[in-house]
């Protein structure tokens, strides 16, 4: 590796957000803001070995900050302890307090890049706090979508009955969701976090559930910086490329870069949800991509 990685806190007194360093050895560029999905850590983005997107990217020169939701990770205090956390919290304080804490760390706009829901998120942010944008250079989303409308036996399984009636099920047995004792996530998941995401899964309104902000039409009032969503092609629920699109197109981000991953489009793998961004064959294809649209925009 030619980079070091290290833990550091964001204090919200209630809570405290884990956040991943990685720091380049050599040649430090402008950082980065990871931000994971639902039932994911910041781990999507790296590991201890050297692998993933944010590894890369710190091999490269860019100052990583691999962020924890709260309860999420290495966050404290964890889900099983009786912590709770809406959607419309991570909104508009999570995500807020996150890029202050890396911007004022470098006093430079940020480069921000998400993971399936945290890009949901992510606009939902900038579009309510758009005072935020002038801290924030490029976003970057991997398999973002906000609706999923594709219709399958999958989908069935995994959204309708898993997502949308067995965690919530979980959630009253056990105060969250356990969803790495029961196999269908790599973390955990606060119970009125998943029950927030489900009215948006299903397609009702992007506005927000706690007061009604309307995110839609916020978002295509801003000049977003750039931007560049990426989709799998093998991505077939959880962030379909049409879902991805449809997203780009509500959340007003038409002059975003759109790319997706598969053999047909001169990539090296068919990528799906997960492996877009821990495949080992990433490195020499979007990942180098990625990097080098970062330098360009320096």
């Amino acid at each position: 590796m030619k980079h070091q990685q290290s833990s550091i806190y964001v204090d919200l007194q209630q809570y405290q957000l884990h956040v991943r360093r990685l720091t380049p050895l050599h040649n430090a560029l402008s950082p980065v803001l990871f931000l994971h999905g639902a039932i994911e850590n910041g781990r999507i983005f790296y590991s201890q070995s050297g692998k993933g997107l944010a590894c890369h990217l710190a091999d490269q020169g860019f100052i990583g900050y691999c962020a924890d939701f709260a309860g999420r990770g290495l966050s404290q205090p964890s889900l099983d302890s009786g912590f709770n956390q809406s959607q419309h919290q991570v909104i508009t304080r999570d995500i807020p307090a996150l890029i202050d804490f890396v911007y004022q760390l470098h006093q430079q706009p940020i480069t921000i890049i998400a993971h399936s829901w945290g890009g949901v998120l992510l606009a939902a942010s900038l579009a309510r706090a758009p005072q935020l944008l002038s801290k924030v250079r490029a976003k970057v989303y991997f398999g973002t979508k906000r609706v999923i409308s594709v219709r399958s036996l999958e989908r069935k399984i995994k959204i309708d009955w898993l997502w949308n009636r067995f965690a919530p099920w979980l959630g009253k047995k056990y105060g969250y969701i356990p969803a790495k004792k029961w196999r269908f996530g790599a973390d955990n998941e606060p119970a009125q976090f998943l029950t927030d995401t489900i009215s948006w899964i299903k397609g009702e309104p992007f506005t927000d559930l706690t007061d009604g902000f309307d995110y839609a039409a916020a978002s295509k009032q801003i000049q977003w910086p750039p931007s560049w969503h990426f989709a799998a092609v093998r991505d077939t629920v959880l962030g379909h490329p049409t879902d991805v699109q449809c997203f780009i197109k509500e959340s007003g981000q038409q002059q975003t870069k759109y790319t997706l991953l598969g053999r047909k489009q001169g990539y090296r793998q068919d990528y799906d949800h997960i492996s877009m961004l821990t495949h080992p064959g990433a490195n020499d294809d979007h990942f180098s991509e990625l990097s080098q649209w970062l330098i360009s925009l320096s």
